[in-house]
């Protein structure tokens, strides 16, 4: 018996030896061995607070057309003010189409498209932000619906006698505008996507009927509605920019630039260096004549693209228009995907405002240095009241 007690105190002492106890495994196969503690509690990730924010990378969607050095604050902060009345605006020409001008509130919040309010957000909010302009109430059904207060259906009706009263004005310039297009034809539902550009009336459809002279109304195979002009006027087809230069030639010569590429070596002065390019920039070329008949990159047919922007912007309200109200009307203007290349390479005429993705183009002339309009328009000074009496709190309007 003693050599078998000997014998298993031996092998005892050379187990407790090994290497391999010694240093436990945390190899499944040996569960008595692993770690009685948790470790659960350190920290093995750095906190999304303590992380550092990558920068997003800019893009077209966010990159800004104008370097500080360049930017204009008053055209800029215009366009800052349209965003902020963008739900005024769009929500007063839904509601004025809708019958007793009355929308169901659970309706209205799901056409945030329409109503121009982001996706997600409840309406509630916005229509707080005017309470002069929008109300509402509790009808018979004991449901909510959203309508105009007394004050904004009395605006209403004095945007209508402005209508009214400009309306031969509003004619002459869907007249320059066909005269200006290509085949004197643009579809309707063009025209009535951007009458608030050109100030026409939400009617202007139903009053084309009037004036048989000037337009006639084309219904095509697929059903497309397309306004046409009937006669030539002689005395409409005069540019903004021509009537400029009979009254100021200097000025005139002076609102657009196409130079001529020359060596150092000619060592020009400033002046023989304007002489020079003036070779190249006149004439000009009328934007009522046949742009389709030009060499499509030739140097005239960039002068007459130029130029058409130039009238087109003119018959505009605030001598301004977004990206989207030129690419509506690219094909019936002959205009490339160029065209935002082309404006930035005339900085004295046209001003570029927003990013790259979603721009503005201004006249410059038409506006003095507080970036005000010089000549308002009748709707103009009304949009004006507008926005003023949205930004009033009730009580605040005596």
């Amino acid at each position: 018996m003693a050599w078998r007690l000997f014998l298993s105190k031996s092998i005892s002492s050379k187990t407790l030896a090994s290497p391999l106890l010694q240093n436990p495994s945390p190899n499944p196969f040996f569960p008595l061995f692993s770690s009685h503690f948790s470790t659960s509690f350190l920290v093995t990730k750095t906190p999304k607070k303590h992380k550092k924010k990558r920068e997003k990378p800019e893009s077209p969607r966010t990159r800004l057309v104008q370097h500080l050095s360049t930017r204009i604050p008053q055209f800029e902060s215009l366009l800052e003010r349209d965003s902020y009345f963008r739900f005024l605006t769009k929500s007063k020409q839904f509601l004025s189409q809708q019958p007793e001008r009355i929308l169901r509130l659970d309706d209205a919040g799901k056409l945030h498209q329409e109503l121009g309010f982001p996706r997600g957000r409840k309406i509630h909010r916005f229509l707080q932000r005017h309470p002069l302009i929008f109300q509402t109430y509790r009808h018979a059904d004991n449901k909510l619906w959203v309508g105009f207060t007394d004050f904004m259906e009395e605006l209403l009706e004095e945007e209508k006698e402005i209508m009214d009263s400009v309306e031969s004005d509003r004619v002459n310039k869907v007249r320059k505008l066909l005269m200006m297009s290509k085949n004197k034809r643009i579809p309707l539902s063009k025209i009535h996507h951007c009458r608030l550009l050109l100030g026409i009336p939400d009617d202007f459809r139903d009053r084309v009927a009037k004036y048989p002279d000037y337009f006639r109304i084309v219904v095509e195979s697929d059903g497309k509605r397309v306004l046409e002009l009937v006669n030539w006027d002689p005395s409409l087809a005069v540019s903004q920019l021509e009537k400029e230069f009979m009254v100021n030639e200097e000025k005139a010569k002076r609102v657009f630039k196409f130079p001529i590429k020359h060596g150092k070596d000619l060592d020009l002065e400033v002046e023989d260096t304007r002489r020079l390019n003036l070779l190249n920039t006149l004439p000009l070329v009328s934007p009522y004549s046949d742009g389709e008949r030009l060499e499509l990159w030739s140097l005239e047919a960039e002068k007459y693209r130029v130029g058409i922007l130039h009238e087109f912007l003119s018959l505009t309200l605030e001598k301004r228009a977004s990206i989207h109200h030129i690419v509506e009307f690219k094909e019936e203007l002959c205009l490339t995907k160029h065209t935002y290349d082309m404006l930035k390479k005339q900085p004295r005429t046209f001003y570029l405002a927003g990013t790259e993705m979603n721009w503005a183009v201004f006249l410059k002339d038409a506006y003095d240095e507080n970036g005000s309009l010089i000549d308002k328009d009748s709707q103009v000074v009304f949009n004006e009241k507008l926005y003023k009496y949205a930004q009033m709190k009730e009580g605040e309007l005596h």
